[in-house]
């Protein structure tokens, strides 16, 4: 085994050391899911779950069938086309204007015939893509990245026969050969007898046979590939979300950005705590629990409807806010269910809902029978 290291250990090439690890996991260390801003930020750049074969399938079928719908039409009209100029060959004059005035008379009828294919074919190449990413718009496909045009050969060869996407494209590839064969076989010999025939009928029911033996291959081998579409569209979302995956350093600097360096945060929270201590010593009165919360009161009849919340806190803070009443002599009524009560319900800065007016009056009261103090 020993033995068997050292020679893979070895280079290949005199002074070209080959590392196998260039063999690994693309991604790794993206273990994480990804968050729903980058998967937000992939599918505006165009980065979607999607199959080719659904749109494939649908523009075949879609088109084929309008072909049918209007072949005795389309054949009218070539027929007619093709009458008049053999007809009239003899009687022609080739001229500069004649040639053009016919090219654009001939573009005229085809466009007319293929225009109701065309159409139909658009609408369901559209129908397919917009089935499986709805109506998303994005140029940033088309832009060039060229920081990531680099030539890395043991990578080169991992996507070209080490990739997934690789094995899963020449499994569709061989998959749809056989299906097609095999679908083409059954249809041809069940319409043995009918094709033996044709050499025996008139060349209008001769085509008429082939032809619809041609419709019946095309259709049933494109429902069955729409039919393989699905499994393909699971699979190219599982490799999408695998491709999106996040490192940790990732998560958590898309976390800074959307909520906020915690430095800054907790710069912000300290600053909020600052200016709420700094309304206590103008405070009426402060409901104390007595040790867990403190709530600070303060009531103008001028301007308040009910007394508002200057301040409030949970242990170290309520004993910041006590110790900063006791020195500014601020009266402190102990009721340890309206404390904790306020403390859940109000914001700082907000008014004493209508709910607790009672149980705030009687603090009131108590405050102005112990400290008479002037509200």
């Amino acid at each position: 085994m020993k033995d068997f290291l050292e020679i893979y250990e070895r280079p290949f090439i005199e002074g070209f050391a080959f590392d196998l690890q260039l063999f690994a996991a693309e991604d790794d260390g993206r273990t994480e899911e990804a968050t729903e801003k980058k998967v937000r930020e992939a599918r505006e750049k165009g980065q979607v779950a999607k199959t080719q074969e659904l749109p494939q399938s649908l523009v075949v079928i879609f088109g084929v069938l309008v072909v049918f719908l209007f072949s005795s039409w389309i054949y009218d009209s070539i027929a007619a086309m093709t009458k008049y100029y053999l007809s009239s060959f003899s009687r022609l004059h080739l001229t500069q204007r004649s040639l053009f005035l016919d090219f654009m008379a001939v573009a005229g009828e085809s466009a007319k015939i293929l225009l109701p294919v065309f159409l139909a074919v658009l609408i369901a190449a559209v129908a397919g893509n917009v089935m499986q990413v709805g109506l998303q718009v994005s140029t940033h496909p088309l832009k060039m990245d060229w920081s990531k045009l680099r030539f890395d050969p043991a990578t080169i060869m991992k996507k070209i026969f080490f990739s997934k996407q690789v094995a899963m494209n020449l499994f569709k590839s061989i998959a749809k050969v056989l299906l097609i064969g095999f679908t083409a076989y059954l249809i041809i010999m069940s319409d043995f007898e009918k094709l033996m025939t044709t050499p025996d009928l008139s060349v209008g029911m001769a085509v008429k046979i082939v032809l619809m033996g041609a419709l019946k291959i095309i259709l049933w081998t494109s429902v069955l590939l729409l039919v393989l579409s699905v499994p393909d569209y699971f699979f190219q979302k599982r490799e999408l979300m695998e491709s999106l995956k996040m490192t940790k350093q990732e998560l958590k600097e898309e976390y800074k950005e959307s909520m906020g360096d915690p430095h800054i945060r907790a710069r912000i929270r300290e600053m909020h705590r600052r200016n709420m201590l700094s309304a206590v010593p103008k405070a009426d009165v402060i409901i104390t629990n007595p040790t867990h919360y403190a709530v600070a009161l303060l009531y103008d009849r001028e301007t308040m409807f009910s007394p508002m919340v200057t301040a409030k806190g949970e242990d170290a803070v309520a004993l910041r806010i006590r110790e900063i009443a006791k020195r500014n002599n601020v009266p402190m009524i102990e009721n340890r269910p309206l404390a904790r009560q306020i403390y859940k319900d109000v914001e700082v800065g907000q008014l004493i809902p209508q709910e607790l007016f009672n149980a705030v009056v009687l603090i009131y009261q108590e405050l102005y029978t112990k400290y008479k103090a002037v509200i």
